[in-house]
């Protein structure tokens, strides 16, 4: 089975500042709380990816290319908004980071991810790395289609 082992935190600053860029869409065809089926266009990619439930910063997921024609048609069968964001690859101690910067109703928002071997790995802290949001619901990009940042009383 795939597993995803994957921590979140919040950017302080702008550390993606002359790093390519990958553009992003994706939507959701399933965000049930036991799954969620998502779409994703990833500049001139696309992929079908199905994740399980988290258990602390693990989860099953399975991630499929598809082609670029049929990711277009099943985003309009997504249910609510798209979420967009431009994705950032940073590299720090051995460590890859991927820096996502959320446009549209998200806009404002700026998460980090980092997918490591086991919950319990080191890594080095980036001084770019604010607090950790790994366990907090509201950034999961599934929550941030139907509530996006743009609408947190207090984020």
């Amino acid at each position: 089975m795939a597993v995803e082992i994957e921590r979140k935190f919040l950017v302080i600053g702008q550390p993606w500042l002359q790093v390519p860029e990958v553009v992003y869409r994706q939507g959701y065809l399933n965000r049930d709380k036991t799954r969620t089926v998502r779409v994703r266009v990833a500049g001139d990619a696309a992929f079908l990816t199905i994740k399980g439930v988290n258990v602390g910063a693990t989860r099953a997921e399975f991630e499929y290319p598809i082609p670029l024609a049929d990711a277009e048609a099943l985003l309009a069968l997504c249910d609510g908004p798209l979420i967009e964001k431009t994705r950032y690859l940073l590299d720090h101690a051995g460590t890859r980071w991927e820096l996502d910067v959320f446009a549209g109703e998200n806009a404002g928002l700026v998460v980090a991810e980092v997918e490591l071997e086991s919950e319990d790995q080191a890594f080095a802290r980036p001084d770019w790395l604010g607090d950790e949001v790994t366990q907090d619901a509201r950034y999961f990009n599934s929550n941030l289609a139907v509530h996006p940042y743009c609408r947190w009383a207090t984020p």
